[in-house]
């Protein structure tokens, strides 16, 4: 289990009890149990588990002198730790059926349903983050709109959009887009930047024997929104519950009730309800208030993964155990010294809703003024200093003031990374999943707090934060969450990113 401390720091730390037996010589075993505490580290990318610091509190053997169990706990204390105990997380994991579980945040998430677009036909959501901002490109022609992941310019009075195999002009912003038949110089050179880039990543991914080549339309919002393709009229395949079905030609998640006539799709690990596809209005529905017809969805079928999204599931209970594992690491007290943050002209803060705290807008980090001494929270690690600009130190205590921001706030995320022990030269840091936007709601994981932060917009940068919806986020029990687009033929393919 991970025990927690004072100011519901959690201790980077276990306890554990196994049953043993202990053998001399030709004698009969004796048979008895041990206590064990220790540290803990785990790395969530290659999924171990390394255990050190072992200490034995308890021996319990009924037949043994106190003298002779004491024997036995200094001779395990000795020796545990030469075997370098590794474990892969995924054998942890079951074990934990004990783990304090985050709940008290599913208040607060934002659960309203982004703009919801059904389209029948091959089409691709373009995700501008509000009314689009436009910079000039430097010894160009063009014009850049800045405040999207995808690569949109503007050259004299048309836009052209850029997927990973072709190009795509429209008069508008908000199209019709068709696909260019020929490109102006300057755009001519910004893509032979980005074939040299996809071919210094990788390559392009192979092409798709498919005989599909229709070409998707581009649909663009300046709003929170989500895009299902359902190619065609939809499809339904009933599962063995006879009592839902799913709508099967489209690479959403799509459910349909018989009882309700009710359509549900799933969005971020949430499922919001339709009697009318193209029209709407959708509602939310709480993952532990769906009928119970969706937890005899059959784990073995094509959508057995939905279940991680039913409260009550044992696929849903599972997906809470990860979230209960943290990523840790262990920091020199020195690394300090090369971190820096970067701000768009001065540094600007503005107030943290419901606190005393206030926040840095200018700058892709997050700084947090607390208690008149300045945090910044990087890959995991805290870091303080008695000025915005520094110089900082590694955080070997971070206040408790800091673990109330709200979801509202575009840095709620840090709240879990937490400071679990620290020594002269090492202190060891950890966070959970939330730091990467996956929360828990209403007994099941959703990602992202479904709040819309307002971006910053300055002189010299555009700093955008984490965004719920857009990216087709799914969750899969076998390597959780993933992004996608609406429709792709595997020709057909955006890369996005953010830098």
């Amino acid at each position: 289990r991970w025990s927690r401390g004072l100011g519901d720091v959690y201790k980077r730390q276990f306890e554990a009890r196994a049953a043993v037996s202990v053998k001399e010589g030709d004698e009969a075993p004796v048979f008895g149990a041990v206590w064990i505490t220790g540290r803990f580290e785990v790395d969530r990318d290659a999924r171990m588990v390394t255990f050190d610091d072992i200490e034995i509190p308890t021996v319990t053997f009924p037949e043994a002198s106190e003298e002779e169990q004491n024997k036995l706990a200094v001779f395990l204390e000795r020796e545990i730790p030469k075997w370098d105990l590794e474990v892969e997380l995924d054998r942890v994991i079951p074990l934990l059926d004990n783990a304090e579980v985050a709940l008290n945040e599913a208040a607060e998430l934002n659960n309203a349903p982004p703009k919801i677009i059904i389209k029948y036909k091959p089409a691709v959501l373009i995700l501008i983050d509000g009314q689009p901002k436009l910079e000039e490109i430097e010894n160009s022609t063009l014009e850049r709109v800045v405040n999207t992941p995808y690569v949109i310019l503007k050259y004299k009075s048309t836009y052209y959009l850029a997927s990973d195999t072709m190009w795509f002009e429209a008069w508008s912003i908000n199209g019709p887009w068709t696909e260019a038949r020929s490109l102006p110089k300057d755009v001519q050179q910004v893509d032979a930047e980005l074939k040299k880039q996809q071919q210094e990543q990788g390559g392009s991914a192979p092409a798709d024997e498919s005989v599909d080549d229709r070409v998707p339309e581009m649909v663009i919002s300046t709003e929170p929104a989500e895009l299902i393709f359902i190619d065609g009229s939809p499809e339904f395949e009933p599962l063995s519950t006879s009592e839902i079905m799913v709508v099967s030609n489209t690479d959403s998640d799509v459910v349909f009730e018989i009882a309700t006539q009710n359509y549900y799709v799933l969005l971020s690990g949430r499922w919001y309800r339709t009697k009318d596809l193209d029209n709407g209005p959708w509602t939310w529905v709480a993952n532990n208030e769906l009928s119970p017809q969706f937890s005899e969805i059959p784990a073995e079928s094509d959508v057995g993964y939905l279940r991680a999204s039913v409260a009550g599931t044992e696929e849903a209970r599972e997906a809470l155990l990860e979230q209960s594992v943290p990523q840790t690491a262990s920091v020199k007290t020195s690394a300090g010294a090369s971190f820096n943050v970067e701000y768009d002209c001065d540094p600007q803060f503005k107030p943290i809703d419901g606190t005393n705290m206030t926040y840095a807008v200018n700058t892709s980090a997050a700084v947090i003024w607390s208690g008149g001494r300045y945090y910044a929270c990087d890959q995991g690690i805290w870091y303080d200093s008695a000025s915005a600009t520094g110089p900082w130190t590694v955080s070997k205590h971070v206040p408790d003031e800091i673990y109330t921001i709200p979801p509202s706030n575009p840095h709620y995320n840090v709240t879990y990374v937490k400071v679990y022990d620290s020594t002269p030269e090492v202190v060891y840091v950890g966070y959970t999943p939330g730091y990467t936007s996956s929360y828990v709601s209403h007994g099941c994981v959703v990602y992202g707090t479904g709040w819309w932060y307002r971006p910053w917009w300055g002189p010299r940068f555009y700093y955008p934060y984490h965004a719920t919806w857009g990216f087709h986020v799914r969750w899969n029990p076998w390597y959780g969450w993933s992004f996608g687009l609406s429709w792709s033929t595997g020709r057909f393919t955006f890369g996005i990113g953010f830098g």
